[in-house]
């Protein structure tokens, strides 16, 4: 570890409940900046880890491993490599962010709000940086609660039903997630709860397969992949504007980070045999999300639905099972964390004015709203995938590595991508070039100093990845190939199905080619 031995993950994961303590100790009125304070502390202190990251390494970083039971082995353990750095770093940005857009539209139990916000950036962090399977379940279901009150308390009318809903869905995964754990430990004869040990583990391919299925249940929920969707357009239309900005953002990356870090180390004959199907459902799911979106005349349900669409790439880059589709999928996690939760806060702002999230009600902004409109565009024009903005660098790398696997799959998911700019910029044609609505005219007034803040560094980001994403693809290239190269080798020993040529093509890593260099790109 280069950061001299100091516990910077740690700090980056409990410095929120510090915060969440100083909460309970001020009065109201300092309850928004305490909070404030303390989410761009965290921020910042992880911002080291980024600079000392080694990028020439696939090994855990940042590791701290401490006894917590001695019998069973399980222990305090964390770190992180170039897979879930970025997540970490995604998680600490927008969490101030949130604190930022909720100023004014957070008005009653402003500090039991804060409590939930800060509490869940601690259990979303912890997830990203566990290294044992006790500790990333203790996490995993904490994250659950604050987004459950979120949306349960401070969210919309149905609020109570959706709030239910969703976390019936992810509980339900979740308990097959914990038989897969306990599974893993009595079967693997480690004794040990250790993912890292774990994932080296060999598993024979009746158990993989009953484990891969376990997994994908409460992975596909989380994402959520199609059919198990349902639970997150009414999340989201319900939820306030900092929740429905966290769970894009953040919590539907925790599915894919589950399939990253787990189902494809630790079960690699299965994910083999299993691809076609989970392809299959990312196609689906890219289509029928976007086509779904034309029909909503609720911007947050639209922007929820795309949700469904762009996750769908996120999990068609990762089981095309080649660099250049792992690496475009793990980008657009952090490209889909950073331009759908900019559209919420896009919502959220105009919400404030005209208290609705109808498309009707809200047209024609370009003329009373300009810099609104400009931030808008801006951010509508990344979900599409414009060059020289970050989603179009994610969806040319899943595709590419899609179009590796099969040119037809490539094809199909291709049409999401027009689909998207067709929903998108019929949406701005209204929004920002239609007629105003007579009866929300007077309302309307352009950001504020404090909403333009919120904005700004997001806007920041679509560009800086769009024009110039070789950082972040540094950081992840390592942890990458090194998955690519365990993936490789199980293409050659598996006795299943035949593998692709053009999954071998993918991955020269592969004995079979020869090379030993997993690099592919």
């Amino acid at each position: 570890m280069s950061s001299g031995g100091f516990p910077w993950l740690t700090l980056v994961v409990f410095l929120p409940l510090l915060g969440v303590a100083a909460i309970f100790l001020v009065e109201e009125a300092l309850v928004k900046w305490v909070a404030l304070g303390v989410s761009s502390l965290v921020f910042l202190v992880s911002l080291p880890l980024w600079v000392l990251f080694d990028k020439s390494t696939p090994a855990m970083q940042f590791v701290e491993t401490h006894q917590w039971i001695a019998s069973p082995s399980i222990n305090y353990a964390v770190g992180v490599d170039g897979i879930s750095l970025p997540l970490v770093l995604l998680t600490t940005l927008l969490t101030p962010l949130c604190v930022l857009i909720s100023w004014t539209a957070i008005e009653t139990r402003v500090r039991e709000f804060m409590v939930s916000l800060l509490v869940m950036e601690t259990a979303t962090i912890g997830v990203f940086a566990a290294l044992d399977f006790v500790l990333f379940y203790v996490f995993w279901e904490t994250m659950l609660i604050p987004m459950y009150l979120l949306i349960g308390i401070w969210g919309g009318p149905n609020r109570v039903y959706a709030a239910i809903k969703f976390f019936l869905y992810t509980l339900a995964g979740s308990v097959l997630l914990l038989v897969a754990i306990i599974v893993l430990y009595f079967y693997a004869g480690k004794e040990s709860f250790d993912i890292l040990t774990l994932s080296d583990a060999e598993y024979p391919a009746w158990l993989q397969a009953l484990l891969f299925w376990a997994f994908f249940a409460a992975f596909a929920v989380k994402v959520p992949m199609f059919p198990f969707h349902t639970w997150l357009p009414d999340a989201h239309v319900e939820a306030p504007t900092a929740g429905s900005v966290m769970l894009a953002s953040v919590l539907l990356k925790l599915g894919a980070y589950g399939f990253l870090r787990f189902s494809l180390p630790m079960l690699p004959d299965a994910t083999q045999q299993f691809t076609p199907v989970v392809l299959l459902l990312s196609v689906v799911a890219i289509i029928y999300g976007a086509y779904m979106a034309f029909a909503q005349a609720d911007l947050k349900k639209l922007i929820a639905y795309s949700s469904v669409s762009h996750m769908g790439f996120v999990t068609l880059g990762i089981f095309v099972l080649n660099a250049q589709g792992i690496e475009g999928a793990i980008l657009q996690m952090v490209n889909h964390g950073i331009t759908t939760g900019a559209l919420f806060l896009c919502v959220g702002i105009v919400y404030e004015r005209t208290h609705s999230r109808e498309i009707a009600d809200n047209s024609g902004l370009a003329a009373t709203m300009p810099v609104y409109a400009s931030f808008l565009v801006i951010f509508a024009l990344s979900s599409v995938g414009l060059p020289g903005m970050n989603s179009f660098v994610g969806e040319f790398f899943v595709l590419l590595g899609a179009f590796l696997w099969s040119k037809a799959v490539a094809t199909a998911a291709a049409l999401g991508v027009i689909l998207a700019a067709a929903y998108i910029l019929w949406m701005l044609q209204r929004v920002i070039y239609g007629t105003p609505a007579q009866h929300v005219t007077s309302k309307l007034y352009d950001m504020n100093w404090r909403e333009i803040g919120t904005l700004a560094p997001l806007a920041f980001f679509v560009f800086w990845i769009g024009l110039y994403p070789k950082p972040l693809l540094d950081v992840m290239h390592a942890s990458v190939d090194h998955l690519v190269h365990k993936q490789a080798k199980a293409m050659v020993v598996d006795a299943g199905p035949p593998v692709s040529p053009q999954v071998i093509a993918a991955n020269p890593s592969s004995p079979e080619t020869g090379d030993t260099k997993a690099d592919t790109r």
